[in-house]
């Protein structure tokens, strides 16, 4: 149960906190070609589906202007390890086109520790989150969670079964 409470907790928050990391994006510019607008497709969807959810458990003003803080606090604090993520992925590309297994492993080491950073944060500003819903609000958003696993269960199940 405690386990299930903390997956939902994370997932929750995670979609939560992609409502809020949409708030204000810059415009496109038209020469940014196809991985600008693939994420920008993935911004619009995320945005979507956290307006959704956001309706779903019928949130007060004041709850949502507590998670508007909670997860732009949360966004702020993971932005230097994002930072460091992207510094990681470059220089693993980079070690991995020398063809030099030394730094591959010492950069996989410490893409693992800012992984967990970034997961910590969002964990914690979900269970933030999670405090502030009425019982009715939680026993929802589990609701939801629930749904949401299975279709990433069937999903999964169908690409086994394709690729296979």
């Amino acid at each position: 149960m405690k386990r299930q409470l903390i997956r939902l907790t994370t997932a929750a928050g995670l979609a939560v906190g992609m409502i809020f990391a949409q708030a204000q994006t810059p415009a496109a510019q038209p020469n940014q070609g196809k991985a600008h607008q693939g994420r920008t497709a993935q911004k619009n969807y995320r945005k979507m589906a956290q307006a959704r959810m956001m309706a779903a458990l019928n949130l007060s003003p004041q709850q949502k202007a507590k998670a508007k803080t909670i997860f732009t606090q949360a966004r702020e604090t993971a932005k230097p390890v994002r930072v460091e993520l992207r510094q990681n992925r470059e220089a693993m590309l980079a070690a991995v086109k020398s063809n030099d297994g030394t730094p591959i492993a010492k950069l996989a080491n410490e893409r693992g520790r800012l992984d967990a950073k970034l997961a910590t944060t969002r964990g914690q500003a979900m269970a933030k989150f999670y405090q502030e819903l009425t019982p009715a609000q939680r026993t929802k958003a589990e609701e939801m969670h629930a749904r949401f696993q299975a279709r990433l269960r069937t999903h999964a199940t169908h690409r086994a079964g394709t690729n296979g």
